[in-house]
């Protein structure tokens, strides 16, 4: 790597399959962010997201700037996440996937602000887009927190290439 932090100038020899197997050794937990679209909810699963402020309350997550269902939640402004359980594989899975009916067979109410909501949620937040950089072949989003739920149970954990819980 050559450059400075902030430089765009940077250089990597490191191939795509030797990059994402050392970055499965971090385990992640996994969200399906969801968004109420004129033509009806759209939503994938994502597990590039986090907390980053308390004052105010902002999260981000990354999503695949070329997907078909981001654009369409980024035009709506609002989106939900909704922190998977972990018997809530398949749930990752369906959301994971491109061209089928998603919500299909999935419970879900809609939030304060009419994002779905996925039944069986560990948590649920609301909130609305206030920032999106292309970096990469992903979009940078950071989503301003309105509304915050929680349940008992435990996380699905996305961890090297696959779904595991912390049980």
């Amino acid at each position: 790597m050559r450059g400075l932090i902030g430089s765009v100038d940077l250089v990597s020899s490191i191939d795509v399959a030797r990059f994402k197997e050392v970055l499965g050794h971090f385990a992640t937990g996994v969200v399906v962010v969801t968004a109420a679209t004129p033509d009806g909810p759209v939503g994938f699963t994502c597990q590039t997201f986090g907390a980053l402020s308390l004052e105010p309350t902002l999260i981000s997550f990354s999503a695949v700037s070329a997907s078909h269902s981001w654009p369409r939640a980024r035009d709506v402004g609002v989106v939900g996440v909704n922190i998977l359980s972990d018997d809530q594989e398949a749930i990752a899975r369906v959301f994971g996937k491109s061209g089928t009916d998603k919500f299909a067979g999935i419970g879900w109410s809609p939030a304060p602000n009419g994002a779905p909501l996925i039944d069986g949620a560990l948590a649920h937040l609301e909130g609305r887009i206030e920032f999106v950089s292309t970096q990469g072949d992903h979009d940078v989003v950071v989503v301003a927190v309105e509304y915050a739920l929680s349940h008992h149970g435990v996380p699905l954990v996305f961890y090297r290439g696959g779904f595991t819980s912390l049980d």
